[in-house]
């Protein structure tokens, strides 16, 4: 590989080459790059979700323990 690219100009390794790879892989990238961030939204909805849960509960829990010390 590295025979390939030694005769090249400086610009031909650094900037032709990654728009070229940018330009044919670009949205396999976008997609890969917009399914991790879904993912992690989702993630974050849920841990919230679980979270305003437990809090919920814990609310409840507590409060209908100090009726029954009435």
């Amino acid at each position: 590989m590295q025979e390939i690219f030694a005769g090249l100009p400086w610009w031909v390794k650094w900037v032709a080459v990654p728009v070229i790879a940018l330009v044919v892989f670009g949205g396999l990238i976008a997609s890969v790059v917009g399914f991790v961030i879904g993912l992690l939204f989702k993630l974050l909805v849920f841990v919230a979700l679980v979270g305003g849960l437990v809090y919920v509960v814990r609310k409840f829990t507590s409060s209908s323990s100090s009726r029954s010390d009435w």
